[in-house]
């Protein structure tokens, strides 16, 4: 057992173990942005570093195809930033926020020595709520995008390179659309945060199943994380209604496996508290 799922295990209740925890009529959802840790602090601007945090976390709620309602900010701001980046930083949420219509009700703030964000969001429940469990042997798995962008941009990074401010790794897209058509013809899913091999493992983990792929992927794409699209399954006399929904929002999908008896264990690295990104 990993670090992560250890300490999760420590927690077990019926709320957690999902993108966010279903309490009634709401979806609550938290992530964490932390320098060196996720990112650089010159490899992004502060405009750049809060529209990331604020999408990281709404990715969540809509991994649940939950309604992003609200969010509160807990922020670590560097000592020496002076009010101009402070405004740049303030800018990034509340715009970012503004363009899914989330309201920033409160938060907290401290001094510190490395810029360190919090955020919770509050999403409203919607009919078809999407979970991570329910997956069934014979379902189709699929995923959203053109997965592996994410890390070459890593990769760029980590090697002293540029990558534009509206690529992949600094602006991650949302699947809104296609997620709250699709939903109903969904078994489960869930955004890929870790890569596309380590989300499917923890799939297969929570159903007791494995995964057959008819597709051949390279390890670079199994392992691309910060990618924010969606891994999804249906059964398979749904293909066509999921494939007409992802057509008629633009979404590219590529169906990749089915599942199987069996196990699917990720050949993957952590992407949490071995810290190999960056050292």
């Amino acid at each position: 057992m990993d670090k992560e799922s250890f300490i999760i295990s420590r927690f077990q209740n019926n709320f957690i173990g999902d993108d966010a925890a279903v309490i009634g009529k709401w979806v609550y959802s938290k992530d964490l942005f932390f320098e060196d840790v996720h990112f650089k602090r010159d490899w992004f601007n502060p405009y750049q570093i809060a529209r990331k945090a604020m999408l990281v976390n709404i990715s969540d709620a809509i991994a649940m195809n939950a309604k992003p309602k609200y969010a509160l900010l807990g922020i670590g701001i560097p000592k020496n930033f002076d009010l101009k980046k402070i405004a740049q930083l303030s800018k990034g949420f509340i715009e970012t926020a503004r363009k899914y219509n989330i309201k920033i009700i409160g938060g907290d703030t401290i001094s510190n020595e490395k810029i360190s964000i919090s955020i919770t969001i509050i999403a409203k429940k919607r009919k078809h709520t999407l979970y991570r469990y329910g997956l069934k042997e014979g379902d189709i798995l699929a995923y959203t995008g053109i997965l592996g962008e994410s890390r070459h941009e890593l990769e760029t990074l980590l090697k002293g390179g540029k990558i534009a401010s509206d690529t992949r790794f600094a602006k991650p897209i949302l699947r809104v659309d296609f997620v709250k058509l699709a939903a109903k013809y969904l078994r489960c899913g869930l955004d890929i945060s870790d890569g596309l091999s380590k989300d499917l493992s923890r799939l297969c983990i929570l159903n007791n199943l494995g995964a057959e792929f008819d597709k051949k992927i390279d390890k670079n794409t199994l392992c691309s994380g910060e990618e924010y699209e969606m891994l999804i399954a249906f059964a398979p006399e749904n293909t066509d209604k999921v494939l007409r929904a992802a057509k008629k929002t633009k979404t590219p999908l590529t169906i990749f496996a089915k599942a199987c008896k069996g196990e699917y264990l990720s050949e993957c690295k952590e992407h949490h508290f071995e810290g190999q990104e960056f050292e």
